[in-house]
């Protein structure tokens, strides 16, 4: 079943789209790439969610973005 967001997919996009360009400007290897969004992401859950969720949000964040990584070989 989809999953229905209270953003838009064009509100997405277009964040997304600056994200990646400016890793791109800067030539982002993908793994310090990786690390900066995952600090990121950290710095978001700290400093947005209440402790006593954290732990429960980021377990969800993190079977999110499993779940969203395509496993196959011509990925």
């Amino acid at each position: 079943m989809a999953i229905l967001s209270k953003y838009s997919n064009d509100d997405v996009e277009s964040l997304l789209n600056e994200l990646i360009l400016v890793l791109e400007k800067n030539e982002t290897p993908t793994d310090l790439a990786l690390m900066v969004l995952g600090n990121a992401a950290t710095d978001i859950i700290n400093r947005n969610i209440a402790p006593g969720s954290r732990k429960r949000i980021a377990e969800q964040f993190g079977q999110a973005l499993a779940a969203s990584v395509d496993s196959r070989a011509d990925a």
